[in-house]
């Protein structure tokens, strides 16, 4: 932790960003994307001169929420850095992800919201925890960065990689399959001592979330229901995970727990949110066999209810269809089928595998 009175004013710079109008908050927000023409968008975006959006960046640097360098036209505007940590963690017998939190995370982010705190603590111990009982690693990387705008967490290790050992574990042909499964929930190499739950309620509580593994990258945006699956050229040894969240957020862990929660009354993980194409071994791959559909549904016979995002496929196989839509729904009638984002042409494919009364859909869109 920063010591002494500059410290607590820049946590009292952050604490009153809760107070500032729409356009600081347009210029804080959006600072990051636009660094050299912040004042050119912002005057923009709400229809006043560049000399307005001047005055409310003299305003945001005399309240310790921006700093300024150079004169004049030459003139540049940077987030305060409230908090930043870095550190390398001996995978040791001893070392615990609640310890981590509380010595190495939590007095960086002095100041923060309790919803957002408890958003990191449950992310940090859940990830720290995956390094030391998952990587082999015999060392975990930890580095956090924190300004009026966003708090970053970054969580690396040198170990096998996550998708090579999940595609090892489920015996998968591809380490992008890896991904669907992770996406799913309830997947863990070692179910003795885990749920599998970490990885997927993580992903869904920060705006935003990614991996880097071997040469897979994936990432997320909480509410958006897409993921970004990338091949790299280079490998990167191990596995490096990015969590980013705005320090003022206002939805809750509880908030995603219960999305989640069929029951209320036992808050048990039994919904899940699957995106189909995640399933495609090849972009622009079609969706047309029973194999592919069988992939997607492999382990979802342990939720409640399914949704199933068909979002980017325009088309998919009577076969697929089938497999999902009947063979599927008699196979584990407990488990409740859910489609959505269908193109026409998927939702005829669907309504071909199912009675009308069965699927939901209407006979035509």
């Amino acid at each position: 932790m920063k010591g002494g009175g500059v410290y607590n004013t820049l946590v009292a710079s952050f604490s009153i960003r809760s107070d500032l109008g729409p356009i600081q908050r347009f210029i804080v927000a959006e600072l990051a994307r636009h660094p050299h023409e912040i004042a050119k968008v912002a005057a923009a975006r709400f229809g006043i001169t560049r000399q307005a959006v001047g005055r409310h960046l003299r305003n945001l640097v005399a309240q310790g929420v921006l700093q300024a360098t150079g004169e004049t036209r030459n003139r540049q505007y940077t987030l305060v850095t409230l908090g930043t940590k870095s550190t390398t963690l001996q995978n040791t017998p001893q070392l615990e992800e609640d310890v981590v939190w509380r010595d190495d995370v939590a007095p960086v982010l002095y100041g923060v919201p309790d919803a957002v705190i408890d958003i990191c603590r449950y992310g940090v111990t859940e990830i720290v925890n995956n390094a030391i009982d998952h990587s082999g690693s015999s060392d975990v990387g930890l580095w956090v960065n924190f300004d009026a705008s966003k708090i970053v967490f970054g969580i690396s290790d040198s170990g096998i990689g996550i998708f090579r050992k999940i595609k090892e574990y489920c015996g998968l042909d591809d380490e992008r399959h890896a991904i669907l499964e992770l996406s799913k929930g309830k997947l863990t190499t070692d179910p003795a001592r885990h749920t599998g739950e970490g990885i997927f309620f993580t992903s869904r509580m920060f705006d935003r979330f990614s991996i880097l593994s071997g040469q897979v990258f994936v990432g997320c945006q909480r509410g958006g229901g897409d993921w970004l699956l990338e091949d790299r050229d280079h490998s990167f040894e191990g596995t490096v995970v990015r969590m980013e969240i705005d320090p003022l957020s206002t939805h809750t862990t509880k908030e995603i727990f219960d999305r989640y929660a069929t029951d209320q009354e036992d808050y048990a993980f039994s919904r899940t949110h699957v995106v189909v194409e995640l399933a495609r071994q090849f972009p622009g791959e079609k969706m047309v066999s029973r194999s592919q559909a069988k992939r997607v549904m492999a382990r979802l016979e342990r939720f409640r209810e399914v949704v199933l995002d068909f979002k980017g496929l325009e088309e998919i196989g009577p076969a697929f269809a089938d497999e999902i839509f009947r063979v599927f729904r008699n196979e584990h009638p407990d488990s409740r089928i859910t489609p959505i984002n269908l193109s026409e042409e998927v939702a005829r494919m669907v309504r071909r595998a199912m009675p009308e009364t069965q699927s939901g859909l209407p006979s035509s869109q």
